[in-house]
């Protein structure tokens, strides 16, 4: 066998290749070019490993701390990442992982992305992104008009305003929510006579300006890890985002939202902002937006809405109903790499006035200048890629009735799924799909009997080894590489509000069929045979109980 001795340098002559010479076609990295432009999903199952390797031992292969003082060659380099990154990563596009919020990806995104790349634009200020910032303002200018539909004249006099904004692109939900929370804080905290505002003064200032004991948000248990964040952030802190109670369909109950307003404004507590959750992450429930939206008035609070995963169903007229009362949001959240089928790293935050932005906006004379149209004076972040042209490039070859129809399918494929459920009578349905998110498990059918008739004590006993038996079937299922499904935690009322393990599926993935659906819920109750511990107490637990 002939010995490879070639050796790569670090000479002026070989970085100018690594910038101008593309790798040649039969070389690896060229191979794979081909491959993924040919059938990216087909190159995604051939080159991730089924089945998982365990976290330490992936580890080792990247336990180095040094820079390489020698180079490697391209190819060996591209070769090294598809043993050791790619074969390990997870296969989100996979049509049998119905567990997580990503999907495939439609092929045009892998070219157009290379472009994106290539001309590596910066959208925090227009001398580093020219026709990039145009783009990005119509792309939110299209996405304000989708939930606020406000006529022409209005997109015409503020989508590209030097000093207003209809939203702000980010890297994600979190970003955006914080960002929406940010322009709520600095508009009830707003300049006032010799007061000049927090954002110049600051919070302590600011409260003993306006006499507050302490700020709060309000939003329901359901709501998304990351308001607490921005609370900690703004410097508010994560205790004053207050969740309020939910109803048994996951959302929030509005006469806890009341009381809590009430008992808040009596400690001179000051609620600024009311966030409506619109899609849950766990269930994908959504609030009543419209009566939301009246208490916001009523209490003078920032409605704003955290849509990042429903906010897509806005593009189907059919199911658009559900998020009935969103246009009357002050902010919408809403996160493209999610079911508008772009990359991940792009959310949005929308501002139904175009002046609300005015509460954050900074300037620098070296980048962001007074009466520019850099989009950086209204963002959170800096430096930032151009990836609203992905998000421009789909919707405009998608289309809204081509989103529709990935919608509508998505929430009818959870449907279907449910009601595969509810016919195997070994399985139970937790929480009915209102989005295409649902939740349910696995409980054997005469153990459904048994929990029925069980006194409390043996019923406590017989959950707690059915929450083992699904984390173990999860687990299980995950390893094995053939399909995947994520889990929480709910208290379902049916159960005493007891916290209960339950699989939870997002079917937003379009190749994702029925015979695949079927196929996962057989292989749960072939792995549920594998458990040495929980079953076999499950079994003998329910004979006892159907014995008495």
């Amino acid at each position: 066998m002939a010995v490879d001795n070639r050796k790569a340098d670090a000479s002026l002559e070989s970085l100018h290749r690594i910038f101008t010479v593309p790798e040649a076609p039969e070389s690896t990295l060229g191979l794979i070019e081909q491959k993924i432009s040919q059938n990216l999903n087909e190159f995604l199952r051939t080159h991730i490993a089924a089945s998982e390797k365990p976290l330490a031992e992936i580890e080792k292969d990247f336990s180095s701390a040094d820079i390489p003082e020698s180079p490697t060659f391209v190819s060996d380099h591209t070769q090294f990442l598809l043993n050791k990154l790619v074969a390990q990563s997870v296969h989100t596009s996979a049509p049998s992982f119905i567990g997580h919020m990503t999907s495939a990806l439609p092929y045009f995104l892998m070219p157009l992305s290379k472009i994106m790349i290539g001309l590596n634009q910066n959208l925090v200020k227009i001398e580093t992104s020219k026709a990039f910032t145009p783009l990005e303002r119509q792309v939110l200018g299209m996405i304000h008009n989708l939930i606020f539909n406000e006529d022409e004249s209005f997109y015409q006099q503020w989508m590209h305003s030097a000093n207003h904004s209809l939203g702000a692109f980010c890297s994600g939900g979190t970003i955006a929510n914080i960002t929406a929370l940010w322009v709520a804080r600095n508009n009830v905290l707003k300049p006032d006579g010799e007061f000049r505002g927090v954002a110049q003064e600051g919070l302590f200032r600011a409260m003993k300006h306006y006499g507050y004991d302490d700020l709060a948000v309000l939003v329901s248990e359901r709501g998304h890890y990351s308001l607490k964040k921005a609370a900690d952030v703004l410097g508010i802190g994560r205790d004053c985002v207050i969740p309020v109670k939910t109803d048994d369909n996951n959302r929030v109950r509005l006469d806890e939202l009341r009381a809590t307003l009430n008992s808040l404004k009596a400690r001179n507590i000051k609620p600024f902002a009311i966030v409506g959750v619109a899609g849950t992450t766990e269930t994908g429930n959504i609030d009543p937006l419209d009566q939301l939206a009246d208490i916001a008035v009523e209490h003078d609070c920032h409605f704003h809405v955290d849509a990042a995963w429903g906010g897509a169903t806005l593009m189907s007229n059919k199911y658009r109903p559900l998020l009935k009362g969103i246009e009357r949001a002050d902010s919408v959240t809403i996160d493209a790499h999610k079911q508008l089928y772009v990359p991940m790293g792009a959310g949005m935050v929308i501002f139904k006035n175009p002046a609300s932005v005015a509460a954050i906006e900074h300037h620098a004379e070296y980048i962001l200048r007074k009466g520019s149209k850099d989009l950086g004076s209204h963002t959170l972040e800096g430096s930032r890629s151009g990836m609203a042209m992905l998000l421009f490039a789909s919707m405009n070859i998608i289309s809204r009735p081509g989103y529709e129809m990935l919608i509508n399918n998505s929430i009818e494929k959870a449907k279907y799924f449910a009601e595969l459920i509810k016919q195997d009578p070994d399985f139970e349905l937790i929480t009915e799909p209102e989005l295409c998110l649902l939740t349910y498990r696995y409980v054997p059918a005469e153990t459904q009997k048994a929990l029925q008739v069980a006194n409390t004590g043996d019923r406590l006993v017989l959950l707690e080894a059915l929450n083992d038996l699904t984390k173990f079937i999860q687990k299980r299922q995950r390893e094995s590489g053939k399909s995947f499904v994520s889990r929480t935690r709910l208290t379902p009322e049916k159960w005493g509000h007891k916290i209960t393990t339950v699989f939870r599926v997002v079917l937003a993935n379009p190749l994702t069929t029925n015979d695949i659906l079927k196929s996962v819920l057989e292989e749960q109750k072939e792995l549920a045979q594998e458990s040495l511990h929980s079953l076999p107490q499950i079994r003998q637990l329910t004979a006892r109980i159907l014995r008495q």
